[in-house]
């Protein structure tokens, strides 16, 4: 049997995370608030990294996770918009917004990534998977593009935690 922590060490030792970080950090330090929106197992390194920049920073960060609020939003603007409105309604001048996707295909970011862009609101990315995903097509103006080559979930949210968590 193949050892799995094998691909994570592989991955890690290929995450060229230098340039990238450099940016995210820059754009951390500037901004004061900070939304961080994914889906799914993203959602949840989203909600973690929240807590630890709050708690250790005293930064005011927020994610999309309260039920009430994501079923209303998501029925009153439907999936693939209730990330954007939620961006709409808690965005300010002094907002970072940090959009995860491990494929880079999600709707949902991919419409943050479009109201970002028309906004002039500062964002970065986090993709894994496909190199070429529509995420990183879109984001012409993102802080940072940081991609993950691997097609598995578990590496890619691991890896976009480490690189998250690593101002912490």
């Amino acid at each position: 049997m193949k050892n799995p922590f094998f691909e994570y060490i592989k991955v890690l030792k290929d995450a060229c995370i230098e340039e990238q970080f450099k940016n995210f950090k820059r754009s951390w330090d500037k901004y004061q608030n900070i939304i961080i929106l994914g889906n799914g197992g993203s959602n949840a390194v989203a909600s973690h990294i929240s807590q630890d920049y709050v708690k250790f920073h005293n930064k005011k960060s927020i994610v999309f996770s309260d039920p009430s609020m994501l079923t209303c939003f998501i029925n009153d603007y439907g999936m693939d918009y209730a990330y954007s409105k939620f961006i709409e309604f808690y965005y300010d001048n002094e907002t970072l917004c940090i959009l995860i996707s491990s494929g880079g295909e999600s709707k949902n970011i991919l419409n943050c990534i479009n109201f970002c862009e028309k906004n002039l609101i500062p964002y970065g990315i986090l993709t894994g998977f496909n190199p070429e995903n529509k995420a990183r097509a879109i984001a012409k103006n993102a802080l940072w593009d940081y991609h993950i080559n691997s097609s598995s979930y578990g590496i890619v949210e691991c890896v976009h935690q480490i690189f998250l968590h690593a101002v912490v």
